[in-house]
């Protein structure tokens, strides 16, 4: 494998495709992979449409060589197997002794670094994750309420096997949300969603909830992320509007 990005290479020219990259922050190094879709320009002044995915807690890793573990799933794998997705997608991995909840100010660092870099529609921003990554988004949506155009967290929850709603919950009632779930997963239960699903629902939001009847843990994220009116939802989906 190529170890793109690692390095001097960040001031390397943008690279179509999906490849794995370092950042450096002082001493902290965030590894991620990053795709460029085969339209992207980096001129363009309106920016591209940018899809912020979060892995499960078994992806978790330490080197770029751990990166391509994250292929084996959600927008990372469709990527690599298809050329055609219309958002640039990043990818970070998450430490191996950590979870996504608290690495928020690392990934807040990641996202204003790629920002910076390539050309991002800061107005169409999306956030997804499953499993462990879908508590991640939860959190992250929560301690950044504007960042992001849209959210979709699956097969997740707030803390785990707990019933427990955060006392800001209000504050994303206006940040479109599309959560999915399994209803046969025993690993994260359904009723992890569903709390924060009504309570969303209490402060009068219109978040959409997948609940699918026959899906375990692993079946939720396969088929949420395999269905192309995922991606035309979020597409329409724009800050400020």
């Amino acid at each position: 494998m190529t170890m793109t990005g690692c390095g001097k290479d960040e001031e390397k020219p943008p690279q179509l495709g999906q490849h794995p990259y370092s950042y450096r922050q002082g001493f902290t190094t965030t590894n991620y992979l990053l795709y460029l879709p085969e339209d992207y320009d980096h001129s363009l002044d309106d920016g591209f449409p940018l899809l912020v995915f979060l892995h499960g807690i078994a992806k978790r890793g330490d080197t770029l060589d751990q990166l391509a573990e994250l292929k084996k799933d959600g927008p990372p794998m469709i990527v690599d197997g298809q050329s055609d997705l219309p958002f640039i997608v990043l990818s970070p991995q998450c430490p191996s002794d950590s979870f996504w909840s608290a690495e928020l100010d690392r990934l807040e660092a990641l996202l204003d670094h790629i920002i910076d870099r390539y050309a991002v529609d800061k107005n169409r921003i999306y956030l997804t994750g499953l499993s462990m990554g879908g508590y991640g988004a939860w959190h992250w949506s929560l301690s950044d309420p504007i960042r992001f155009a849209a959210l979709a967290p699956i097969a997740g929850g707030y803390l785990h096997n707990s019933r427990e709603v955060p006392e800001n919950i209000c504050d994303i009632s206006q940040l479109p949300t599309w959560v999915f779930h399994g209803e046969k997963d025993d690993v994260v239960l359904p009723y992890q969603s569903k709390v924060l699903v009504d309570a969303l629902r209490a402060c009068g939001s219109n978040i959409r909830f997948t609940l699918y009847p026959d899906a375990d843990h692993g079946d939720s994220w396969k088929r949420a992320y395999a269905d192309p009116e995922l991606y035309e939802w979020m597409l329409e989906q724009k800050l400020g509007e």
